[in-house]
Order: structure tokens, then C-alpha cells, then sequence
């Protein structure tokens, strides 16, 4: 008897941790901007300025020495849930005025970071605190050899994490130059026209949905590399066969994130409009002019407790968000609420500037093929920092990994000019770095600064190396089949009713009646017509619009897609409360959900069609007229 309920116990514990399927939520954050806009970044250059300007979400314990324990200090966090007090900074983005050189921030728009839990054999983990994740490559100037595809699976080729996504109304003429070689300009997606790699030639016009950037992050950690040695640390998981992927042994599986940031390119329209289909005014903080050298970075300041009740309830909150999930430990922040931070390098980063902060050069293209403000390429020497003697705040209380339920002590006192949060969270040490705002630039080359009188500053390595790790060397051998897909979406996601909306069974579209709510699939159920462009959808102009090419049966779905075909290839009816996505077109219809389509035929009843579709293997699914806003899933 002993023995039988011990096996049975195993095969329940190894049942729990397999999962058959992915799920998926969206962090959102709250407030009326990012964190922090600064040349600060913890993991590559940390105790000193950063190579270029970032843009900071996350907590306000964000500094230039930040540990994953100062984070979990913090007083606020732009994150929805209160548990996640991590901090997430991607590179901020410039407009270059072809009038007269000098640049200006582009207005950040907003940043949606997606929690994927991964379909797997392995028992999914939360991040540990401290964890520093890296991906994409600062220092990229080259077109990548993949061309405009985005690649996760490391046995198709190099890694491709990035991409660039252009939402547009008409993709004639096509975003990224037709049979570019990347070299002078990027390259188009083959598979998907509103998504490449490298700025697009194009106004990014998409409806409430300009020009985005896209960013995975690998979900396999490696505890003997270690939580800050983020060169060597993590990995893309590999196939495991049926729709799993799996971490090699020894390794941790965590949450996969992707960042998908906005930048409202369009309303800059105006200025740069006789420069459309000839070269982009955009540029990354760290001067390259090729949007080539996409990248991001992450410290974990989840409460562990928090993300591994979330990942053990098998959330699948969707675009609802993250902050939805039930059973959620430490509450929800007020929207009305906002958090922020001030920099503590003092500096000239907004308005109108006569070069970078950070002053690095233009490269890539036309400015040759340097690597400016990168990670790892030949750094400008930046502008030298005045470093005022720091002073000491009364240390912070000890940090803890898990959630205490009791509420935080009372924020420290708000710094003043002269003591600015440089890292341990809001409290312990601070100090004021006072940096030259940029002056005008001269045809003449400036004599070099002379050094700061009796002041020894401390210099930016442009990376630094981890030191290599003790013990065994670890030799994988990736052997991937991950199959993504993707679709497109204009606008912010709709967001699903708090509640399971009412049947449609009543409402009929002219001669199509509501037939329910069916799952849909990367191969598309209705493929006869896939996403025709025909703007803000609602069920009546898709419904119309496929009656008027012949076909019996129409589709919409993700609030902002439109499918037509005589059958469904699959039919599997779900529950109606999965199609309450709120139409783009209109306000007072439902539009299908997350693979869900609401279906609209003649007859009012579906048929099934016996036929083979296979669908495409590419980075992420989008949704929306096929091409321009994705939304990033993985399967």
C-alpha cells in the first residue's frame, strides 16, 4: 500500500509539472510614461554612465548599481501587479530633423512585456531574484544572416530575436525595399509584409498602432553560470516532439518574456515625409541608423512566490493581463497612480540636441559600419561625469524574495538634487552625476577636456566580461523543431469583457446569421480569404465584404480581423465568453478573442471542410490585416 501511493504521488507530482500546452498574459504597465529615461544600465555598465540613453520600466529601485535585492526594495513599480518589482530598459529611440541634424526623443508610446509559459516536460519555474537577462546585440550594424525572419530555434541558424514591426494601412509600396540585401537598407519579413529587420523606409500609419519594437528573451537558465553572468547564463529551450520544448538538464525553465514597445513615429510624419521610400530619420540612442541593433534587458525583482502561484495556475489571462490572474498575491496598482524616478546622471536628453547623449557618432548605412554606443563595439569616450562625494542614507530594510503580506514601509524621503538613487533600492547610498549638456557641434575637432580636478572618474567599460565559471564544461546540443506563427493587429489589444458576453445567436449581419464562437488555428479554420484590408473591422464589413466575393461563411476575430471561407477546416465550438473581444469598427459588437472566431453563415450552422492546411513556421503570430500590428505567441 506504502508503495503504491508513493508511485502514485510521483505520477501526480510529474503530471503537474508536464505541460501539455501554452499559456500566455500580458504584464501591462500603469502611469503616464516610462520609469525613467537614462544613460544608466546595472548589468553592462554598472556603477557608472551607460554607453547610451535607455528607456526604464519597473521599479523605482533602478539604478546604476541595481541588484535584484534593491528592486525588491523598491517603494513603486510601473507594473500592474504590485509582486513584480523587476526592471526592464530597451534602448530609447531618436528622430534626426533633416532640416538641421539635431535630434529629439521620439514619444514613447507604451510597452506590453508578454509572460509565456512554454508547452513542456520540464517543471516551469519563477524567476529568481537577481536574475539579469540580456538578448539582442547593441554593437549590430551588419544585416543579419538570416535576412528580414525572425528565428528562435538555434538549429535553423544564428538567433534572431528582434524584429521591427510596421503597421500600416497599404503595404504598396512595401515597407522595407523589395529584394533588399540589407546592406543600404533592411529587409522585409518573407513571410509576414508589416514586420523586418532594420528601420522601414515607410510611415508606420497602423491604426493607434505606430512603428514597434520587438524583442524575445530565451527561458532556459543555467544556475551554474549564475544569475548576473548574463553572456552564458540562458538559452532558447529545444523540441521535445508534439508542440513541447524542453531545457537541457541541469537547467531551470522560466517564463519566456517578450518586449513589445511603441514609438509614435507617424504624428513626426510631416517632417520627414519627402524621405519615404529613399532612408529612415530614425536612429537608437547608441547611433545606429539601421535599427539593426535592437536590444533589451531584464533584472528579476518578481516576489517568487507571487510568479510561481501564477505559473502553478496555469494562468492563461491573455491580453485580460497578468494583474488578472486569479488567486494574484500582493493586489493590482491604481491606474490613477504613477511612478517614476529621476536620473542620476545630469544631463541634456530631451529636446532639441546637437548630438547623443552619451555623444555617439552616427553608424550603419551611408555612416559606415561602426558600432557607436554598442555593448560591444568601439565605444565613443563618453562625456566625463563630475562625480560629487556621495553621502549615506540610513540602510535599507533586509530584503526578502518572497511576498510578505503586512503592507511596505514608508518610502525614504524624496531625494534631493545633490542625492539621487544611484542603486540599493530608494535608500541606502546616493550620489549626483552632473554631466555637460551637449553643445553645439563645430567643423572644428574640440581639444580634449582636461581631466577633472582631484576627482578620479571612474571610466565605462564598454562590457564586462564575467569571469568563466568553475567546474564542468557544458556542451549542448540543440535539436529544435519550435514552430511559431504569426498574426497582425491595429491598435492597443481590446480588451476582453470582465465578463462572458451574451450569445449572439439574435444578431444576423444582412442574409449571414451568428453561428458561435469557434477556435480557430495557425492554419486558419476559414482560410478561403485571410485578413483582407478593409481598416477598423466589425462584423458587418467583414460579413459584407465576404458575402460580396462569394463566400458562405465569414469570421472576425482579436477585434481586429476579418476571415472568409464556405468552411471551417476544423470545428471545435468554445464557450462564448472566448469571443468578447470588442470590435475595432464598432464599439457595441464582440469580434472574436484570442484564437477565437466569432462565425457568421447563411445558414446560421457550420459546415466542416476535409481538406490538409498546413500553416507556416515563422517568430510570432500577428493579427489584423495580415501584415502590421503582431501580436507575439508562442506555440
Amino acid at each position: 500500500m506504502l508503495f503504491t501511493t508513493t508511485l502514485l504521488a510521483a505520477l501526480i507530482a510529474t503530471a503537474e509539472a508536464a505541460k501539455d500546452r501554452r499559456t500566455f498574459a500580458v504584464l501591462r504597465h500603469y502611469g503616464k510614461g516610462p520609469l525613467t529615461t537614462c544613460r544608466a544600465d546595472p548589468i553592462i555598465n554598472p556603477g557608472a554612465p551607460s554607453a547610451h540613453l535607455h528607456t526604464i520600466m519597473g521599479a523605482s529601485g533602478f539604478g546604476l548599481n541595481s541588484t535584484g535585492e534593491d528592486l525588491m526594495n523598491s517603494r513603486c513599480t510601473t507594473a500592474k501587479p504590485k509582486a513584480d518589482k523587476s526592471a526592464y530598459w530597451f534602448p530609447t529611440l531618436f528622430f534626426k530633423d533633416p532640416e538641421d541634424g539635431h535630434f529629439e526623443q521620439v514619444n514613447f508610446f507604451y510597452m506590453n512585456v508578454y509572460y509565456f509559459f512554454e508547452a513542456t516536460d520540464d517543471d516551469i519555474k519563477a524567476f529568481p531574484v537577481g536574475l539579469q537577462m540580456l538578448s539582442g546585440n547593441a554593437a549590430q550594424r551588419a544585416p543579419p544572416s538570416g535576412g528580414g525572419r525572425q528565428n528562435l530555434d538555434p538549429s535553423k541558424g544564428p538567433v534572431q530575436p528582434a524584429q521591427i514591426t510596421c503597421p500600416r494601412g497599404n503595404f504598396d509600396p512595401p515597407s522595407w525595399p523589395e529584394n533588399s540585401d540589407g546592406t543600404m537598407a533592411g529587409m522585409g519579413d518573407p513571410n509576414n509584409k508589416g514586420s523586418g529587420v532594420g528601420f522601414p523606409f515607410q510611415d508606420c500609419d497602423g491604426y493607434a498602432s505606430p512603428m514597434r519594437m520587438d524583442l524575445h528573451f530565451p527561458s532556459c537558465y543555467n544556475p551554474a553560470a549564475g544569475l548576473t553572468n548574463y553572456k552564458n547564463n540562458m538559452a532558447f529551450p529545444s523540441s521535445a516532439g508534439n508542440g513541447k520544448v524542453n531545457c537541457p538538464k541541469g537547467w531551470i525553465h522560466v517564463p519566456h518574456i517578450f518586449y513589445e514597445v511603441y514609438w509614435d513615429t507617424h504624428k513626426l510624419l510631416p517632417r520627414y515625409q519627402h524621405m519615404l521610400g529613399k532612408e529612415s530619420p530614425f536612429v537608437w540612442a547608441n547611433g545606429d541608423t539601421t535599427g539593426y541593433s535592437i536590444h533589451g534587458d531584464f533584472i528579476s525583482g518578481w516576489d517568487e512566490k507571487a510568479l510561481q502561484q501564477i505559473i502553478d495556475s496555469n494562468c492563461d489571462a491573455g491580453h485580460a493581463g497578468i494583474h488578472s490572474c486569479p488567486g494574484l498575491i500582493g493586489g493590482v496598482n491604481d491606474d490613477s497612480e504613477d511612478c517614476t524616478i529621476e536620473c542620476p546622471i545630469q544631463e541634456a536628453t530631451s529636446g532639441n540636441l546637437a548630438k547623443l547623449p552619451g555623444n555617439n557618432p552616427l553608424t550603419g548605412w551611408k555612416y559606415g559600419a561602426g558600432t557607436g554606443g554598442g555593448n560591444g563595439g568601439n565605444n565613443p569616450a563618453p562625456e566625463p561625469p563630475v562625480i560629487k562625494t556621495p553621502t549615506v542614507a540610513p540602510p535599507a530594510p533586509a530584503p526578502t524574495s518572497t511576498f510578505k503580506a503586512d503592507p511596505p514601509p514608508p518610502p525614504p524621503t524624496k531625494p534631493t538634487s545633490s542625492q539621487l538613487p544611484v542603486g540599493g533600492g530608494d535608500g541606502d547610498y546616493h550620489e549626483t552625476v552632473e554631466v555637460p549638456a551637449p553643445q553645439p557641434t563645430s567643423t572644428k575637432a574640440a581639444p580634449p577636456p582636461p581631466p577633472p580636478p582631484a576627482v578620479e572618474t571612474p571610466k565605462p567599460e564598454p562590457e564586462p566580461i564575467p569571469a568563466p565559471v568553475e567546474g564542468k564544461k557544458t556542451t549542448t546540443v540543440w535539436e529544435t523543431e519550435t514552430v511559431w506563427a504569426t498574426t497582425t493587429v491595429y491598435g492597443k489589444p481590446p480588451k476582453p469583457t470582465a465578463k462572458p458576453s451574451p450569445s449572439q445567436d439574435t444578431k444576423a449581419v444582412g442574409d449571414f446569421k451568428y453561428a458561435g464562437c469557434y477556435r480557430d488555428s495557425e492554419a486558419r479554420v476559414l482560410s478561403g480569404e485571410i485578413r483582407p484590408n478593409l481598416g477598423r473591422i466589425s462584423n458587418s464589413n467583414c460579413v459584407e465584404y465576404c458575402a460580396s466575393k462569394g463566400f458562405s461563411a465569414a469570421g472576425t476575430e482579436y477585434g481586429g480581423q476579418c476571415y472568409c471561407g464556405n468552411a471551417l477546416s476544423k470545428v471545435e465550438k468554445i464557450p462564448e465568453s472566448e469571443c468578447s473581444m470588442t470590435c475595432e469598427g464598432a464599439a457595441d459588437e464582440k469580434c472574436g478573442g484570442g484564437w477565437a472566431l466569432s462565425v457568421f453563415t447563411k445558414t446560421g450552422t457550420v459546415n466542416a471542410a476535409k481538406r490538409s492546411v498546413r500553416g507556416h513556421g515563422h517568430a510570432h503570430f500577428r493579427r489584423s490585416s495580415g501584415h502590421g500590428h503582431g501580436h507575439h505567441f508562442h506555440l
